[in-house]
């Protein structure tokens, strides 16, 4: 299939079609932009994106609507879910259920109360499965959970990204799939709503915990490493390998990156795509 340089929206109907059909594309090798003096760098990432945040103009790509598994980065779009839907401030209490999961954990425990900002806080933070399982209930259940993301996801544009758990775990007859199209897209919206913005800033939190609270820590490096980062997102499965979406501001510019099934650390490809997409002419 012939490489497509699109503008940032949502593929075709007829494309979008194609896809969801053949499941994936042919791989296609990095783009960037004629004329560009330096090629942009490639990295152990089977797909990946950089791409304007305000513009949505696709600087430079590598199988950018290739199907894999996100991992944790679907937690941006079960964030969005949430906030559609439930107050900040909603309460809810917490049981042996919501804990009894494969972890990263932010440490939910049975019998504690919290508000969907501080499941929001592990979530998104730490990558808490047991603050993903707990929002999932919030939103009515597993199943009415993963069905709200997947809508969500096709109301914004990102149609070849179906969610199967509200945490980005997977398993056979489960798996969840994305794009690097669709993530940037997700990301992209996620930083719209306030709460998400603040939270994927900010760099530790207070989360409740058996003796009153704890501190949590951001979890993305590049918070740390690169001046200006807007936040980001990192996800680990067997199935997805390491993934990663992140997005930086620069003189006014930002831009997004979208990578999956790295190996690895994804850190590294992420600050010189960003460092190449700056560098870029507007």
């Amino acid at each position: 299939m012939p490489v497509r340089r699109p503008r940032w929206r949502a593929v075709t109907l007829l494309t979008s079609v194609l896809l969801l059909i053949a499941g994936t594309v042919a791989p296609q090798a990095a783009t960037e932009p004629p004329g560009a003096a330096i090629a942009a760098p490639d990295g152990s990432a089977k797909a990946w994106l950089v791409a304007d945040m305000d513009t949505g103009h696709i600087l430079a790509s590598k199988n950018p609507y290739t199907h894999f598994a996100p991992a944790s980065t679907i937690k941006v779009l079960l964030a969005m879910v949430v906030l559609d839907h439930l107050s900040p401030a909603a309460a809810v209490r917490a049981n042996a259920n919501h804990a009894r999961v494969e972890c990263s954990c932010a440490g939910v425990v049975p019998g504690q109360v919290y508000t969907t900002r501080q499941l929001l806080d592990g979530l998104l933070m730490v990558s808490g499965n047991d603050a993903a399982n707990l929002l999932g209930d919030m939103l009515g259940g597993y199943r009415a959970a993963i069905a709200r993301m997947t809508a969500k996801a096709h109301s914004i544009g990102a149609r070849n990204t179906r969610a199967m758990s509200p945490s980005g775990l997977d398993g056979p007859g489960w798996e969840s799939i994305t794009t690097a199209h669709d993530l940037a897209i997700l990301m992209r919206r996620a930083l719209a709503y306030p709460v998400i913005a603040q939270i994927m800033r900010q760099s530790t939190a207070q989360f409740p915990s058996r003796t009153g609270f704890k501190q949590i820590t951001n979890q993305n490096e590049l918070l740390r490493t690169y001046p200006g980062n807007l936040g980001g997102k990192t996800g680990f499965t067997n199935l997805a390998g390491h993934t990663f979406v992140t997005a930086a501001q620069r003189d006014g510019r930002r831009l997004i990156v979208a990578q999956l099934k790295g190996s690895g650390s994804q850190y590294g490809q992420a600050t010189a795509l960003l460092d190449w997409g700056f560098a870029q002419p507007r």
